[in-house]
């Protein structure tokens, strides 16, 4: 009789190279679509725009809102312009955080993993960009905020989702209870005051 206990399963290497993989999974499946959207609408704007051509789908909202195609050098919502080597190194630096700290998220936390996929997307969005055409196109033109594009957005929502569920996630938690590690209590209780 083997008087060893059995190797709980979450703790098997098989079990944990699997969630290691569905984890690159959800990661890939969430930037990628972030990546694929900001790919197709800035080569649409590249192919279909001139540099600094407006595109007005409907006349109602040309006061408020338009499509315009522009160059960024700088970071997000043009902020830092000519910077575009370092913020290459950044998104290089960022995205290899990501991928390494990824699969240590809890996989009950969804936020967290959401914000880490919607940043990797537009960084990715972005890096692209910078390597492909030695700047960022830009498109979206809202009021007088700056011009930005899907990847930026991407980024602003995940940072926002992050700390959201910082936010909200940062009550001080209860270690899990095990099965056996409560000991009942044998004595009586008796009200106070008595």
């Amino acid at each position: 009789m083997n008087s060893q206990p059995a190797v709980p399963a979450e703790t098997k290497p098989e079990s944990t190279w699997k969630q290691t993989l569905w984890s690159y999974v959800m990661l890939l499946l969430i930037a990628g679509t972030i990546i694929l959207l900001d790919q197709i609408t800035k080569e649409w704007v590249r192919d279909n725009l001139a540099y600094g051509q407006s595109f007005i789908p409907w006349p109602d909202i040309a006061p408020y809102a338009r499509i315009i195609h522009w160059r960024n050098t700088g970071a997000a919502f043009g902020l830092f312009q000519e910077g575009g080597g370092i913020f290459m190194i950044l998104a290089i630096v960022v995205g290899a955080m990501i991928i390494f700290y990824y699969p240590k998220i809890q996989k009950e936390d969804w936020a967290l993993r959401m914000a880490m996929g919607l940043q990797l997307g537009g960084a990715v969005g972005n890096l692209a960009d910078r390597v492909q055409h030695g700047h960022v196109t830009d498109f979206v033109s809202v009021s007088n905020f700056p011009v930005f594009n899907i990847a930026d957005t991407s980024i602003t929502f995940g940072v926002l989702i992050l700390l959201v569920g910082v936010w909200f996630g940062s009550g001080e938690e209860k270690p899990a209870e095990k099965p056996g590690d409560s000991q009942p209590n044998d004595q009586p209780t008796t009200p106070q005051g008595l």
